[in-house]
């Protein structure tokens, strides 16, 4: 009978450490999703877009255009 007792105890054992096992695996799945880590190079920048340059565009006055003279 104690022979029988330390296989089942053996057996339980075994069967807890894989259930945590799983559960750890998944809990690592889980933190480990992809989607929601943060990627730098989806939200790098390069520079101001055609937009912004047309908006802060430099007014030149040197370039104004002189009424002809006839």
């Amino acid at each position: 009978m104690l022979q029988e007792l330390s296989h089942l105890a053996r057996v339980l054992g075994i069967a807890v450490l894989k259930a945590n096992a799983a559960v750890a695996d998944a809990w690592r799945t889980a933190m480990a999703d992809p989607a929601g880590r943060y990627r730098p190079e989806a939200h790098y920048m390069r520079g101001p877009g055609p937009k912004w340059r047309a908006k802060h565009a430099p007014v030149s006055t040197r370039h104004k255009l002189r009424p002809i003279h006839e």
